[in-house]
């Protein structure tokens, strides 16, 4: 038996992960002699870039918001001219178009990673991404995936494989270089993908079995049980459910209780996470579930998914956000991704005008309520009569299930609070069970700048005073109707927005489980005024 190797590295991904290595191969590009006219490999070159646009666009839409920002960036290099004019001088000398960009790109990548700062050089794998999309359209190579449940070992790991790779299978990450500042970090942190970098180099065979220590910051070649135990917490595990959901309460400074919920993307996500950390799901997505219209209209696929995210909170709420499609999150047939269309056919007005979409989710959600404590969010609303209509479906819907002898339980019916009409306006929606402000879009929509164009990104993040005050209005109001009120937005899940979310009234948040133990320290550290507990001695 091969001997134990542990190697020291920094931790990028909390989590621990065992499996057989993937090394990955160090990408060279063929080189082509210049064998057409030098408008033909600068018409190669454009096509393999329109390739390479597309291909990331189709797994952008497939894809959650914040992976989809990243796959935008990287769309927006392969469009800026520079890239492509540093490619079509080396042409004009006499490379094939293949060579050619990757002569050009590296040039580039070599540049940032000589940046000072981390943050810069952590984006040199983004390029080295879209290098290695592009010389696979030109040299019809299939870019590399590996087998579900391994460990990548690598210098560094593209983002757009990161999120065309299947994790559910479990497996790790190890980079010899990488960066905890990086798109893949943050991905992996979003997904619980164990994640170790800056190991150096070292020599470990491909099909070797490693455990990836991410809690502790370490990497064992031909790990034995010694180790795996080790690595692996089993206090946590071995608690009752009901003990650890007590951990999804924090005190403020001066006495008050704070709920904090998760939100979550995938129920696969649940199976690393702590439910000591959580009173309960506050927003589980749904868009990002379905890779196609046809699995937006599965009843059956929808009520396995919500059965088991269920039976994992137990007794502790799980709130579902029917399918927010449109906008930035579509599918075939389902709308058009551009800017725009975030003030057209998007989240409940696409399910109205689309029932069927609605119904087939609206059953599988009413079949789901009977296994635990199910709420339900609607996105988008604007005005009362989207809520009753949605409503009426429920009810509908229940008693044909009933009638054919399914079991069927109405959940309660909450909506986000992210259209400025419907947030000004809160007195009116009587009819809702529950709040739950969703500060992205609300930030959009009241500054009238696109939160996906990097042009008004500064206005963007300028609207945060008008949407506290747009939330502290809200909270009154809720309370005014004895109705619970919590956010679920970005602002919730980060630390530097707490104080004077706080202030605004709010007790309940849903935040990123990557996110929690910051915003717990937050919370435990303020008083119920969002003020500094020292501040108040």
């Amino acid at each position: 038996m091969a001997e134990a190797l542990e190697i020291a590295g920094t931790a990028a991904s909390p989590g621990v992960g065992l499996g057989p290595v993937h090394r990955a191969a160090d990408v060279t590009a063929e080189v082509f002699a210049l064998s057409d006219t030098v408008a033909a490999e600068r018409d190669k070159l454009g096509q393999a870039v329109a390739t390479a646009v597309v291909e990331l666009r189709a797994l952008a839409d497939r894809s959650d918001e914040e992976s989809a920002g990243i796959l935008d960036f990287q769309i927006e290099m392969l469009l800026d001219p520079a890239l492509v004019e540093m490619a079509e001088d080396r042409i004009v000398a006499g490379d094939g178009a293949a060579l050619a960009w990757v002569g050009a790109l590296d040039d580039y990548i070599a540049g940032i990673e000589e940046a000072p700062d981390e943050q810069v050089r952590a984006r040199a794998v983004d390029i080295v991404d879209i290098r290695n999309r592009v010389v696979s359209a030109l040299t019809s190579l299939p870019l590399e995936d590996f087998a579900p449940g391994s460990v990548f070992v690598g210098k560094d790991l593209e983002p757009s494989l990161f999120l065309a790779h299947d994790w559910t299978a479990g497996g790790g990450i190890v980079l010899f270089e990488g960066s905890v500042s990086s798109h893949v970090a943050m991905l992996a942190r979003g997904r619980l993908v164990p994640m170790v970098v800056a190991t150096g180099r070292f020599e470990v065979a491909d099909g070797a079995r490693v455990l990836v220590d991410a809690n502790n910051g370490r990497v064992v070649v031909a790990p034995d049980d010694s180790h795996v135990r080790e690595a692996k917490p089993t206090k946590a595990e071995a608690r009752p459910i009901a003990a650890r959901r007590a951990g999804g309460v924090v005190e403020t400074a001066d006495g008050v209780a704070i709920r904090l919920s998760a939100i979550i993307n995938d129920p696969l996500e649940l199976k690393a996470i702590d439910p000591a950390s959580f009173a309960g799901i506050g927003l589980m997505r749904t868009e990002f579930l379905v890779a196609s219209s046809a699995d937006a209209v599965d009843e059956q696929r929808h009520y396995d998914i919500y059965r088991h995210t269920l039976e994992w909170a137990g007794d502790a709420p799980a709130i579902v956000r029917m399918l927010d499609l449109g906008g930035d999150k579509t599918l075939p047939g389902l709308g058009a991704r551009k800017s725009e269309s975030s003030m057209g056919l998007r989240g409940i007005r696409l399910l109205l005008a689309r029932p069927e979409l609605a119904r087939a989710q609206v059953r599988a959600l009413l079949r789901a309520a009977v296994h635990g404590n199910l709420g339900v969010l609607l996105p988008m609303v604007t005005v009362p009569d989207e809520l009753d209509a949605m409503r009426t479906y429920f009810e509908e819907e229940r008693a044909v299930l009933l009638m054919r002898g399914v079991e069927a339980r109405m959940p309660e019916i909450g909506m986000m609070v992210e259209v400025p009409a419907a947030a000004l306006m809160l007195e009116q929606f009587s009819h809702s069970a529950f709040f739950s402000f969703g500060t992205n879009d609300l930030a959009q929509y009241l500054t009238a700048a696109a939160r996906d164009d990097q042009s008004v990104a500064a206005l963007y993040d300028a609207a945060t005073p008008a949407v506290l005050r747009v939330i502290t209005q809200g909270v009154k109001r809720a309370e005014a109707m004895k109705k619970p009120i919590g956010i679920c937005g970005e602002m919730a899940s980060d630390p530097r927005h707490i104080p004077a979310l706080m202030a605004a009234g709010l007790r309940h948040f849903s935040v990123a489980p990557n996110r929690v133990t910051g915003i717990r320290s937050t919370i435990g550290s303020l008083c119920t005024d969002g003020q500094a507990a020292a501040e108040m001695k």
